[in-house]
């Protein structure tokens, strides 16, 4: 399952999964999204704790440092929201 988390100005919307136990360890998908001129997403997915970016499709290297900055910023946050279900709106 997939919780939303963000929408940037440039109309990339970042989202999470629930908290996944890896033998012991946990970790959460933190998944980068925007449609892009040809009809496509440009899309990117990061591996918490670690940084680990598994995919990096149409975003510049700039982009995902700037995505980095704002995980390591957030990640307590996006660890606790996995963990009760995504971000609880009124």
């Amino acid at each position: 399952m997939l919780y939303p988390y963000m929408s940037l100005p440039d109309g990339t919307e970042i989202c999470h999964s629930q908290i996944i136990d890896e033998n012991g360890k946990k970790s959460v998908l933190v998944h980068f999204e925007r449609p892009n001129d040809a009809g496509d997403f440009d899309s990117a997915r990061c591996k918490l704790p670690s940084y680990e970016w598994i995919i990096k499709k149409g975003y510049s290297d700039e982009e995902i440092s700037f995505f980095t900055k704002l995980l390591e910023s957030n990640a307590h946050l996006i660890f606790r929201y996995a963990a009760n279900g995504g971000v609880k709106i009124a």
